[in-house]
């Protein structure tokens, strides 16, 4: 099992479970935006998406640059493929679980078959 720090992986989910949040993110895989532009598409105060970019920036999933007074801000990818391989970490584990009882319903099945043509 990979290592994983809990708290970075409560932060990136806590993150990613906000729409807006998602929002942000996909329109920064497109390309570096300044805070004013990500809040264009929000009815919502530059405060609030502040807020919203906060929480990104503690989840390290985007990264803050300042050029004189504009504020850009960058997609940081390596955390969202950190959860990625968490999810397909336990994905793999589940799908191993469910193939073996799958197994085990099988052998289930073909002892019950095999018990009622004894019948």
């Amino acid at each position: 099992m990979l290592n994983y720090s809990q708290n970075m992986l409560d932060r990136v989910f806590g993150a990613l479970a906000d729409r807006t949040r998602r929002g942000i993110l996909e329109r920064l895989a497109e390309s570096d935006r300044s805070v004013t532009d990500l809040a264009k598409p929000y009815d919502m105060s530059l405060p609030a998406v502040s807020q919203h970019l906060r929480v990104l920036e503690k989840a390290g999933l985007v990264r803050r640059r300042r050029r004189g007074r504009v504020h850009e801000l960058r997609l940081e990818a390596r955390r969202l493929k950190q959860a990625e391989a968490w999810i397909e970490e336990h994905c793999r584990a589940w799908e191993e679980r469910l193939d073996r009882l799958d197994e085990y319903l099988k052998e289930l099945q073909a002892k019950e078959n095999k018990n009622a043509s004894k019948k």
